[in-house]
């Protein structure tokens, strides 16, 4: 009992000397109870239109092994929290997560990934809609009808009132007859697919494409849409087995060749379980991303003035040893936050760090002590106004989702 008092202080003491300066840029961090259940976790978290944060989580079920349940919240009151779905047969994992998002016509949208055969990575996606503000929900529905007991998940939705909704996934179907058993170093064959479609104002699918044919295995992708356009952002891989960033568009109905972001050059021989991450604000667009190319692992920063069509340099933001699992918001001036994990004195942290189209870095701001092991998943960041929200998965006591927000200050 003793130790379990002291580590912690002990941690935050370590922590506190190096994030010193946190102070200047935003506010200290307000923790508010998730209206979730002990055992939770998989965050996920999404502004709403009606300014208002959806967040999403996994936890046990009333009547089943998993429910996927959601609420939302303006800072200070939560709604109630209902449950979208749940079930016996949920392929639950801590970075290919479900979600519950709210489309601009006021539709919600709940995917999850169910099991769909005994090998490990046999599950497919699965999608309910609702149009009474989750009152009912559609029966489900697949994006993907190949047939094939593989690995099919890693999901982002986008919303454009341009160009309609949809959203793209990861697809195994070519890994057909990859050993399971290999999964995590891939050396079976068969190459992991992107692939997109778009959600018609039936709640139909419609106008599957493929946007890349070999794609890293196992890095959540991610998704915007800008005033004009789509951009998806995911880790190719290349025949040579390097795994960078790589950003394809979608416009005046096609989708653009994929093309990469920064050529980091990391040549690595399995999946580093490491997704980027997108922000707009309709024409400016950021893209975070972890590199460990050269056995530096870094997390970079690139913006783009033309929706998606081009991006800038990379701009350094880790100071420390990041773990990645990325996050990131615009902000009203065109600056940036991201969130990542990395390693600290006494125990791994989330951090937070401003950056300016230019390049302008603010201090690192220290959100939260967090556990580096798989069981903490994909922290989640998203802003309402001047206000920074920030979900995790707390393993300090048994697995909890927990959430967090801060006022921005000034200019970084």
């Amino acid at each position: 009992m003793r130790l379990r008092t002291i580590v912690p202080f002990l941690v935050v003491i370590g922590i506190s000397s190096v994030f010193a300066r946190q102070k200047d840029w935003l506010e200290p961090l307000r923790e508010i109870p998730v209206p979730a259940a002990k055992g939770s976790f998989a965050p996920s978290l999404k502004t709403m239109s009606d300014s208002r944060v959806l967040i999403s989580w996994l936890e046990p079920g009333a009547k089943a092994k998993h429910a996927l349940r959601y609420a939302k919240t303006d800072s200070k009151n939560w709604s109630e929290a209902r449950t979208a779905v749940e079930g016996d047969t949920f392929f639950a994992n801590w970075a290919d997560v479900p979600s519950v998002v709210a489309l601009q016509d006021g539709r919600f949208v709940a995917h999850w990934l169910n099991k769909s055969g005994a090998s490990t990575y046999a599950y497919d996606v699965n999608v309910k809609i609702s149009s009474d503000g989750g009152a009912t929900w559609s029966s489900t529905m697949s994006p993907h009808h190949d047939g094939t007991e593989t690995e099919h998940g890693f999901v982002s939705f986008f919303d454009s009132p341009a160009n309609g909704s949809g959203l793209v996934w990861l697809d195994g179907r070519a890994m057909a007859n990859a050993n399971a058993a290999n999964h995590d170093s891939h050396g079976a064959g068969g190459d992991m697919s992107l692939r997109a479609l778009f959600i018609n104002k039936v709640n139909d699918f419609e106008n599957e494409a493929i946007l890349d044919a070999r794609t890293c295995e196992c890095c959540p992708t991610a998704a915007v849409a800008t005033d004009h356009g789509i951009v998806v952002a995911y880790r190719d891989r290349s025949n040579e087995e390097v795994r960078d960033i790589y950003a394809t568009r979608y416009e005046d109905g096609k989708w653009s060749s994929p093309r990469p972001v920064h050529r980091d050059d990391w040549n690595i021989s399995g999946c580093p379980v490491n997704g980027p991450a997108l922000a707009t604000d309709g024409k400016n667009v950021v893209l975070v991303w972890y590199t460990a190319a050269n056995g530096e692992p870094k997390v970079n920063a690139a913006f783009s003035n033309d929706e998606g069509k081009t991006f800038g340099q990379p701009i350094l933001l880790s100071e420390g040893i990041p773990l990645g699992r990325v996050a990131v918001v615009l902000l009203a001036d065109g600056s940036a936050v991201a969130t990542w994990i990395e390693h600290g004195e006494k125990a791994a942290r989330l951090v937070a760090r401003r950056v300016t189209n230019g390049g302008t870095l603010s201090s690192p701001y220290l959100v939260k002590a967090i556990s580096a092991d798989r069981a903490s998943g994909y922290p989640r960041l998203a802003r309402l106004g001047t206000y920074l929200f920030f979900a995790w998965t707390d393993t300090a006591d048994g697995k909890m989702v927990k959430l967090g927000v801060a006022a921005l200050m000034r200019q970084p």
